[in-house]
């Protein structure tokens, strides 16, 4: 005990007090960070709650004009059905949250990106602000997919598929699930080209790499069309299988562009 107490008061002061500050200068940065999240959580939050705001006042237009205008461009004859008392406040709940969010993206992009940004340097910034262009340009054009092609290809083949003696009443509460489904899984899989850059922005992704493995890939998403489709028509999944082929396809020019760059920068 004797020489566990010598050995201490020889530290010097400094080395002592070094050591006391770090476990509290740790804390603050521990707690910085959450508050950091705490406060891009509630901009985020504020933010979507004032844009579904904004869309509630709209709101007979985005479900008589939006939401429903594909079903009756594919069919005549499909019926749409409430089956539940609060069926329509519901439905209308989640045209106004969903038209929200998708309006407020690149503003959920730009806070997440700014709670990021500080711990990058100074081309990495730079890069990211272009990134945040990147990411809603791509969300926006899966969406636009999703609406203009996706949905009236698909809806068109459901009513006219099948005997003509049964009647296409549909649950409005399974066409608004099958609505928003679409246009997420479309526009996520629009984001695979923003993907391909950043794995070859870091070194994981080569052109070379995926023009050898580029049949693999073709199966694989293919497979995933299958997954990821609302239905199980093999016509769906073709519409959502040949833009993910597409989409591979131009990966592989900005895998080769990114990676032009970088050779550029190291030589």
């Amino acid at each position: 005990m004797v020489e566990l107490l010598q050995r201490v008061t020889d530290l010097p002061v400094v080395q002592v007090t070094d050591r006391l500050k770090v476990e509290p200068d740790s804390g603050m940065n521990f707690m910085g960070h959450l508050e950091e999240i705490r406060s891009r959580l509630i901009k985020s939050a504020i933010a979507l709650v004032l844009v579904t705001g904004l869309c509630t006042i709209f709101a007979d237009f985005l479900v008589n004009d939006i939401l429903i205008a594909p079903l009756r461009r594919s069919s005549k004859t499909i019926v749409l059905q409430n089956l539940v008392p609060y069926g329509q406040l519901s439905l209308y709940l989640q045209v106004v949250v969903f038209s929200g969010f998708i309006i407020s993206f690149p503003f959920l992009a730009w806070q997440i990106w700014q709670f990021v940004a500080p711990g990058l340097h100074e081309n990495e910034r730079k890069a990211g602000r272009f990134s945040i262009l990147f990411i809603s340009l791509s969300f926006f054009t899966g969406i636009g997919f999703g609406y203009f092609v996706f949905l009236p290809v698909t809806l068109q083949f459901f009513a006219s598929f099948g005997s003509p003696l049964i009647k296409n009443n549909i649950s409005v509460q399974d066409y608004v699930s099958f609505f928003i489904g679409s246009l997420l899984t479309t526009g996520l899989v629009f984001e695979l080209p923003f993907v391909a850059y950043i794995l070859s922005k870091i070194g994981l992704l080569t052109p070379a790499f995926m023009r050898f493995y580029r049949k693999h890939a073709i199966v694989f998403l293919l497979i995933v069309a299958a997954v990821v489709t609302p239905s199980t028509d093999i016509i769906t999944q073709l519409v959502i299988g040949l833009p993910m082929i597409l989409l591979y396809e131009l990966s592989i020019l900005i895998s080769a562009h990114v990676n032009r760059k970088n050779n550029a920068l190291k030589t």
